[in-house]
């Protein structure tokens, strides 16, 4: 069977990327394996991930850097399901996570569009089939 293991995410720094998606968004830090004097596997995934995670991937090139916080053309790229919108969305908040506006209902879900410590722009939502609870 095939399942979408990583996405890769372009990163300035490894250890303030790590920072932000582990203590900010309460990722896991999956690996963090040194590959040479500049380079690490860096892998994180969000609460209750069983497959997908994000590779941190630190800009190698002015290429690279010129695309840190705009991967995806000003668009939201990334998505970021709960089972519980207000704990989470609350939760964000309160550790200095940009939101662009109020949540809103939507016919999928519930949805606000936040910030990465990048700039690139992710969606938390609360689809609308979640079940809440264990």
């Amino acid at each position: 069977m095939n399942h979408l293991g990583l996405v890769a995410i372009v990163v300035r720094d490894y250890d303030e990327a790590v920072d932000f998606y582990v203590n900010v968004l309460g990722f896991t830090l999956v690996e963090d394996t040194r590959i040479d004097e500049r380079k690490r596997w860096v892998v994180v995934s969000p609460p209750g991930a069983r497959e997908a995670g994000l590779l941190l991937a630190r800009a190698a090139n002015p290429a690279q850097e010129a695309r840190i916080g705009n991967q995806t053309g000003g668009r939201v790229g990334l998505f970021l399901n709960t089972d519980d919108f207000a704990r989470d969305h609350a939760r964000m908040r309160a550790a200095g996570v940009v939101f662009e506006g109020e949540p809103r209902r939507e016919p999928y879900g519930t949805v606000a569009v936040f910030q990465d410590l990048y700039g690139n722009r992710w969606d938390l939502i609360e689809p609308r089939h979640a079940v809440r609870g264990g």
